[in-house]
């Protein structure tokens, strides 16, 4: 069965074939064998689709059986994004981060100047993959010229690639080049052998500058380019060695759009990403939290071998999130205090995960609630209590970290100031040795606000081993512990004091 004519729209029979297209598609996908052995039996190959300005609930509402078929079949995964002063929420620095696996401060890619970027450092995933594995064969396909040829600032994609495929796209052009784009791709990747690829289409984007992305036309423009994902993923489907391969697949996209059209700015719509992903050991139907836009390329890079490590900020899709502050999300709650938060969202609680506790007993009284001591929140709250003050650059936490933000707090009436300490459970050590306490960390400094680690072994005083004088923002923090002779136990606390001074914010809190 050939895959509905691009530009054309389903309804009737013609949806009914796509899907049946689809599932017929998924079905023959092959089971992994049992066992490691099973495993390493099957070629590993990795297709990465980027739609460009694509919001995820408007996918959703869409005439999208291909990409909604993956959804189903896989993971779905909103992220958000940074914004200004680390980078605009505008496309340069979007595929940058998608490309290279690192967020913009790495990367240095801010604006689509290109100015500033630092791929030599921080190469794009098929660039590594070519690095470190050069017998496998790497190709992308982009109508949006900086991601593969050098014009506008690019390439992202770099010459080391193997096969890359270039058209020029413009505002009117996306609708005749992504067409042009799918088939040329589906063709490399049916009748060639790239064991790693990147697909790009650029006509969502301009749907959304055009018409916003409250429109039918945003949701035509996404039914359209719903027809050349199915083109491509048929192709990969109609390899004469697909049933030998072991294929990951993941859409993204570089950023979101407003309602009225427009991205660049710090609006939770215009930092809104995703990432939908299918493949052996992601479990169908799935919904993640702590997924992040540079875990495409750290996902990508280790299915087929070529795990980059610390050398990326993302963590391939298959890696256990074990941080327990997540536990938290069943328990968050809706606003209090704030007002600039939607009603309906949840996303702060006062209760520590179980082992964890938080000390207040300094704390002023009144403030705002939400606010009153160390807290755990999601970004979606939190960056909205206040926008454009750098919470945005909070990209290193996941899913649910703990806060303490003076500078909230006194926006409400209050006595004496904000001064809180979050406590860890008592973690085993061996004395006489060194252990390392890593942690993310979030922190802009005004004096005289302060930031202190301290740690104490087996119940003694506490002693300062970290002390935040300047901004340490978006930040993985490592700090050597010596362990003295006799310890067995250790346990770290987070101390911030202020007055409507800044914030600091934590996560990923471990020993090791």
């Amino acid at each position: 069965m050939s895959p509905v004519l691009p530009g054309r729209r389903r309804t009737g029979v013609a949806a009914a074939c796509a899907t049946a297209l689809l599932a017929a598609t998924l079905a023959t996908t092959p089971a992994t064998p049992a066992g490691a052995a099973g495993e390493a039996a099957l070629t590993p190959k990795v297709l990465v689709i980027g739609i460009d300005g694509t919001v995820l609930d408007r996918v959703k509402a869409a005439d999208a059986p291909y990409l909604k078929g993956l959804m189903a079949q896989g993971l779905t995964a909103k992220s958000t994004l940074y914004a200004t002063p680390m980078a605009a929420t505008s496309s340069g620095p979007g595929w940058s981060t998608v490309a290279t696996g690192v967020w913009p401060d790495k990367h240095g890619v801010k604006d689509n100047s290109f100015t500033g970027k630092n791929y030599t450092a921080h190469p794009d995933f098929l660039t590594r993959i070519e690095n470190t594995k050069p017998s496998l064969r790497t190709c992308a396909a982009a109508d949006w010229e900086p991601l593969t040829s050098t014009d506008a600032g690019g390439p992202v994609f770099s010459a080391k690639v193997d096969k890359r495929l270039s058209l020029k796209g413009d505002r009117d052009g996306y609708g005749t080049e992504d067409p042009k784009i799918a088939t040329a791709a589906a063709t490399e990747l049916r009748d060639g052998d790239p064991d790693a690829s990147f697909v790009y289409f650029g006509q969502v984007d301009v749907a959304g500058h055009s018409y916003g992305a409250a429109g039918q036309q945003y949701l035509d423009a996404i039914a359209r380019v719903d027809v050349l994902v199915g083109q491509v993923l048929t192709a990969v489907q109609n390899r004469p060695t697909y049933a030998q391969e072991n294929w990951k697949i993941l859409v993204t996209t570089d950023h979101g759009h407003t309602d009225a059209g427009g991205h660049g700015g710090s609006t939770l719509q215009e930092r809104g990403t995703f990432v939908i992903a299918k493949g052996a050991g992601i479990p169908a139907g799935s919904v993640r939290d702590d997924v992040r836009l540079v875990d495409v390329a750290a996902t990508a890079l280790e299915h087929v071998g070529a795990a980059a490590g610390s050398a990326v900020d993302g963590v391939p899709l298959g890696a256990p999130d074990s941080d327990p502050f997540d536990t938290l999300r069943p328990q968050l709650q809706a606003r209090v205090d704030e007002t600039g938060i939607p009603a309906g969202t949840k996303g702060f609680t006062h209760t520590p995960p179980a082992g964890w506790s938080v000390d207040n007993s300094r704390m002023g009284s009144g403030g705002v609630a939400e606010w009153a001591g160390w807290a755990f929140a999601t970004d979606e709250f939190w960056s909205q209590s206040q926008r454009d003050q750098w919470r945005e650059l909070n990209v290193r936490s996941r899913d649910v970290f703990a806060v303490a933000d003076s500078d909230e707090w006194d926006d409400k009436a209050h006595t004496g100031s904000f001064d809180s300490t979050l406590i860890t459970p008592k973690w085993a050590v061996t004395g006489g040795t060194t252990t390392t306490l890593r942690y993310a960390t979030h922190y802009r400094h005004e004096a005289p606000q302060t930031a202190q680690v301290l740690v104490s072994y087996n119940g003694g005083t506490p002693q300062v081993v970290k002390n935040y004088t300047a901004d340490a923002v978006a930040k993985d923090e490592a700090i050597t512990l010596q362990v003295p002779a006799g310890a067995t136990d250790v346990q770290v606390r987070f101390r911030y004091t202020g007055s409507n001074n800044w914030f600091w914010a934590v996560d990923n809190v471990h020993l090791g």
